[in-house]
């Protein structure tokens, strides 16, 4: 299966030029060796708007006329929405039911058409919807350009702390850590790549343990509140990860809680429980961890209000 490469990444930058905010790192109060990558303050609340925008933009004209149809939790629905509007393409998202309110109401606000089915039947509608219709698909994490533009970040992270040791990286279908750690292998070999996952939602740590993937049954991982964690990997997801993922490490419900109220109270930050992940790995698994400078990446910000009020509430 091929991989995508460190030129793949870097083109995909100059298509995120403008569209995209180029976050910042944010240092930590309470440790002197973390980082922040706030993704939480793209225009949508999620890193999710780099691989959207690449993706719109590799479109021909042709592709643009027809649309786009994707399926997804919230935060790449509403990157695929914001960049199609931007664009000026018809986007139609389709969103398993039980999704955050908050994210399904900022869908369609961003002029998107919202599709509601049982979880299990979000791959198959929108699949259907493009046959139909004749709409791209344009997947949340399973295509060399969502990976590429994703993998930005790890661009950014390099740039901005060339002597980075280690990075955390949140995995749900492995789109961000398979571009991040292509990205950070090619630049900072030196540097450990950690995917951090919701331990009610390990099917990447059962799939990298077996070397093939491992599906996780929807009932399962739907018990994690790290809502944007409960995707599952692909083929070529796996595929990145087997190559270039240094280590993974699993985080219980209560860690990232904890975590998400931290990142609020401390550093200012509004996340939601899924981008809060790779902190809480620190916080509390750092003995599991490569020593040194490290980065968490904090996928968003799309959080329920109450959860958020009642965690900033907590001491």
């Amino acid at each position: 299966m091929e991989l995508i490469s460190i030129d793949d990444v870097r083109a995909a930058a100059d298509d995120l030029a403008g569209p995209v905010v180029r976050t910042p790192l944010l240092p930590t109060l309470w440790d002197d060796e973390l980082w922040l990558k706030p993704e939480s303050l793209q225009p949508v609340g999620s890193f999710k708007l780099r691989g959207a925008t690449h993706a719109i933009a590799r479109l021909g004209p042709a592709a643009r006329a027809r649309g786009v149809v994707t399926h997804s939790s919230g935060n790449h629905g509403q990157a695929l929405a914001y960049a199609a509007r931007a664009a000026g393409v018809r986007c139609t998202v389709v969103v398993p039911e039980g999704a955050p309110g908050v994210k399904v109401d900022r869908i369609r606000a961003l002029d998107a058409e919202v599709v509601l089915v049982p979880p299990v039947r979000r791959l198959a509608e929108a699949e259907r919807i493009a046959a139909d219709t004749g709409a791209a698909l344009i997947p949340p994490f399973d295509h060399p350009w969502i990976i590429a533009g994703q993998g930005t970040v790890g661009l950014e992270i390099i740039a901005d702390l060339p002597e980075v040791d280690v990075v955390l990286v949140p995995v749900g279908g492995g789109g961000l850590s398979a571009g991040v750690a292509t990205a950070v292998r090619a630049l900072r070999p030196s540097a450990a790549v950690i995917g951090v996952e919701p331990l009610l939602a390990a099917d990447a740590r059962d799939s990298l343990a077996a070397g093939e993937l491992v599906v996780w049954d929807v009932e399962r991982t739907y018990r994690t509140v790290a809502d944007g964690l409960r995707t599952q990997l692909s083929a070529l997801t796996l595929a990145h990860l087997r190559d270039r993922l240094d280590g993974i490490v699993t985080v219980t419900e209560e860690e990232i809680l904890a975590a998400t109220g931290r990142l609020a109270r401390e550093a200012r930050l509004v996340a939601e429980p899924s981008g809060a992940v790779a902190v809480a790995a620190r916080l509390f698994h750092r003995e599991e961890l490569p020593p040194g400078r490290t980065v968490a990446v904090v996928t968003g910000g799309n959080v329920d209000p109450a959860l958020l009020a009642r965690l900033t509430a907590a001491a």
